[in-house]
Formats: C-alpha cells, sequence, structure tokens
C-alpha cells in the first residue's frame, strides 16, 4: 500500500524528494527511502536530478519510470481509426490514423484496428509486446451477453459475432471496448471538468448525440451497454421515430443533433454556411453564433439550439437527478460560455432539479483521451502492485 501511495504520489505531483515523499505519505525517512530503494530496483522510479534554490544539500530528486509500462487507445469512428499509445506516466508517445471510407467487412475491420495501432506502437519507437492493454472505443456498445454491437448500424464491419474474437486473435495484449462517450467522461472525470464529482452527467454532441451516466463514481452502462443512448429518446418538439435502431435515430438527435443545426440554420435564413462533415459545419455554425453580439439569425440559432438541448436534458435530470452536467463534443463546446449559460437558464425552467452545468475541460481528442485513461488505470494497477 505504501508503495502503491508513493507511485500515486510521483504520478500525481511530477518528481519529489526523499523527504517530500515521506511528508506525504507519513512515513519516517528510514521506511521512505527503504520503499524508494525497492522501486528503485523493481524499475518503476527513477533517481532525476537534485533539489536546487533551497538552503542545505541539493535532495536527490524521483520520478515514475516513464517506460515501466505502456498502453494504447483507440478511437473508431465511421471514418477513421485513431491510434494512440501512452507510457505509463500518461504521456502520449506515439499516434498513428487509418481511413476507413466505403463499407468495411469484419476482416477490413481486424486488418484496420492492427494497422492503426502498430502505426502507433512504431511511433513510439515500441513493439506490439510492449504494449500492456488496449482499450477501443466505438459508438454504441458491445452486448455483454452476446458479444454484439449495438446502437451503430453506421459503424459498417464492426457487427459481425465472431469480430471479437477475431481481434483478441490478431493482438497479444488483452483488449477491452467501450462506448465512445462513456470514455469521453472518464477523460473528464480524470483530467477534466468532473473531477471530484460522484454522480454526473456528460452530454455529447458531435457525430452523434449521447450521454455518459455515472453514478456513485461508476459509468452506468445497463443491462445491454445502452444506458445513455438518448439520441433514441422521444422528446417534444420532434416527431416520433420508430424502429429506431433500423433508423438510427430518435427524436432528441433529430431535435438537437449536429445534424439538425445546418437545417436550423437555413431555415432562419443564415447564408454562407461553411462545408464539410455536417459535425464540422455544426461546430463552424454554433462558434459563430457564439460569437456574434448581436440580436439577429446567428443568435436566433444559438437560442433555439439551446432550448432544444435543455428539452432532452430535462428528461435525463429529472429521472437521474445528478449533481453536475458535462457539456462536451464539437457542437457544444464550439458554443462556450455563451451557449451553457442558455442552455442552463432553458433548465432551470424545464426541470425539478438545477444541476450544475459545466464545459469539458478535455478539448483535444476527448474520446482516445478517456481510452488511454481506461488502459493506464489497469495497467498501473497490474505494474504498480509491488505484492506479487
Amino acid at each position: 500500500m505504501n508503495d502503491r501511495a508513493a507511485l500515486d504520489l510521483l504520478l500525481a505531483h511530477g518528481p519529489l524528494s526523499r523527504t517530500r515523499i515521506g511528508k506525504l505519505t507519513g512515513l519516517s525517512k528510514p521506511t521512505a527511502s527503504q520503499l524508494l530503494a525497492r522501486l528503485e530496483a523493481a524499475g518503476l522510479v527513477l533517481a532525476t536530478g537534485t533539489t536546487e534554490g533551497r538552503p542545505g544539500p541539493n535532495a536527490q530528486l524521483y520520478e515514475v519510470n516513464p517506460t515501466a509500462a505502456h498502453a494504447a487507445g483507440l478511437d473508431v469512428t465511421p471514418e477513421r481509426v485513431l491510434a494512440a499509445v501512452a507510457d505509463v506516466t500518461g504521456r502520449t508517445v506515439g499516434a498513428y490514423e487509418v481511413p476507413t471510407p466505403g463499407r468495411n467487412t469484419a476482416g477490413a475491420v481486424v486488418r484496420q484496428v492492427t494497422e492503426a495501432l502498430d502505426g502507433a506502437v512504431k511511433a513510439a519507437g515500441l513493439t506490439r509486446d510492449d504494449v500492456h492493454r488496449l482499450v477501443v472505443a466505438t459508438p454504441g456498445a458491445f452486448d455483454p451477453t452476446t458479444g454484439r454491437l449495438r446502437y451503430a448500424s453506421h459503424l459498417p464491419g464492426w457487427h459481425s459475432p465472431a469480430l471479437l474474437d477475431d481481434l483478441a486473435a490478431a493482438l497479444p495484449m488483452p483488449v477491452e471496448y467501450e462506448n465512445d462517450v462513456n470514455l469521453a467522461a472518464v477523460a473528464e472525470q480524470r483530467l477534466g471538468a468532473a473531477r471530484g464529482h460522484e454522480d454526473f452527467v456528460l452530454l455529447w454532441n458531435e457525430g452523434g448525440l449521447g450521454a455518459a451516466l455515472v453514478l456513485g463514481g461508476r459509468l452506468h452502462r445497463g443491462w445491454t451497454g445502452g444506458a445513455g443512448e438518448v439520441g433514441f429518446l422521444p422528446v417534444p418538439g420532434a416527431p416520433l421515430v420508430r424502429q429506431v435502431t433500423k433508423a438510427n435515430s430518435g427524436g432528441y438527435q433529430e431535435l438537437a443533433g449536429s445534424q439538425a443545426i445546418p437545417r436550423l440554420a437555413r431555415e432562419l435564413g443564415i447564408a454562407d454556411l461553411p462545408t464539410g462533415p455536417y459535425a464540422d459545419v455544426a461546430a463552424a455554425l454554433v462558434e459563430r453564433a457564439a460569437g456574434d453580439q448581436e440580436s439577429g439569425p446567428h443568435r436566433e440559432l444559438l437560442r433555439t439550439y439551446a432550448t432544444r438541448l435543455a428539452t432532452g436534458l430535462a428528461s435525463l435530470v429529472s429521472v437521474l437527478d445528478p449533481e453536475l452536467v458535462v457539456l462536451s463534443g464539437a457542437s457544444l463546446t464550439a458554443g462556450g460560455e455563451v451557449l451553457r449559460a442558455l442552455v442552463q437558464a432553458e433548465l432551470e425552467e424545464l426541470a425539478a432539479s438545477r444541476p450544475k452545468l459545466v464545459m469539458g475541460d478535455v478539448i483535444e481528442r476527448p474520446v482516445l483521451r478517456g481510452a488511454l485513461e481506461s488502459a493506464l488505470a489497469a495497467t498501473r494497477d497490474e505494474v504498480f502492485d509491488t505484492s506479487r
């Protein structure tokens, strides 16, 4: 327990002296010295530099050995597979992206996953065998009872019943699969706006509209892994969509998803719309609207969008009563504080409870960052266990 406490302190604070580690852990100097000697012999810590600018002799500093272990994460979308490798301190040391155009087969998926991972591993100067664990982020969720991907018909090639076995055969490390929005919530819980919060909802809007539910500090996945698939949620202001899993959409997605924003802009007479994928267009429109200080169609776009977002959030808040709601994904974070304040005001009118709304702090690739954080947590539990 003392070994792990010291390693966690070094991860949190960076290089520390023996004296500082002793004070933070409550250990005596001799015990702290023995602890550091043991961790150094195990290859888990390194002596690195000395303290400077203080009275008395300089003290030796210690840090976690970054090469003690490595973990990897994959962020999968219909357009690409993005892989990254991090050392045990959490620093990303290699990344690689593989485009996935057209309709995939299960065999193509295995090739794309291994190509992306190998590219990231090579960029890090490592081999596959150096990676202790891999976490793969996908839309939807793999049903724990069948192993089949659900709620993501727009991800071709990932629905074969043998896919997980094929990937396990192709990869030498343990592999875990998690919903992409859930992993964005992991990133915010570990590194961002949800640190210190046990109960929160993360609402995500980018390629799709979804939510992650964290209750009692743990992700709530539901019986089939579909908890948080709020894009299918029937809401006022949008027609009922029947057989939503075939349509891969529902009321809330149609009302407030990224693809609804360009349509709303056209209805409001906004000209010179950006071009590109709808998620990029939506984020650009929201950013432009948030920066427009004058009343007009852009301001109306943002107000209408905020009302639509709050309409679905009101249902979630009424059932879950969370302490915090984190807004994440490009079509939300692009609106910044202006959009957050509008949604907060609308939600206070629509919901009985009033959770605090905040923008996500993990802006750069939050899904991939969450996959790495999840893989690193399990890797550290294994590698930092000096009782074995």
